[in-house]
């Protein structure tokens, strides 16, 4: 089993997904990405996210979305 990349606390950003051990909100790396910015550009602006940890997310993401698929 893979640990979370993801955590979620009322005492962190009021309850809002973030990335595990920091205070960024997933929603900001999608934020990123559909503003057609890089994950590079994400990971300059945001440094306490770890690269495996973007990776994993999206990973888990596109694994949830073929999943659903009919």
């Amino acid at each position: 089993m893979r640990p979370s990349v993801i955590s979620r606390s009322v005492d962190i950003m009021a309850g809002a997904a973030v990335f595990h051990g920091t205070r960024v909100p997933v929603q900001t790396l999608l934020d990123y990405l559909e503003a057609g910015e890089s994950i590079d550009e994400f990971l300059e602006g945001f440094p306490s996210v770890a690269r495996s940890q973007v990776i994993a997310f999206l990973e888990a993401a596109k694994d949830r979305l073929i999943e659903a698929a009919p």
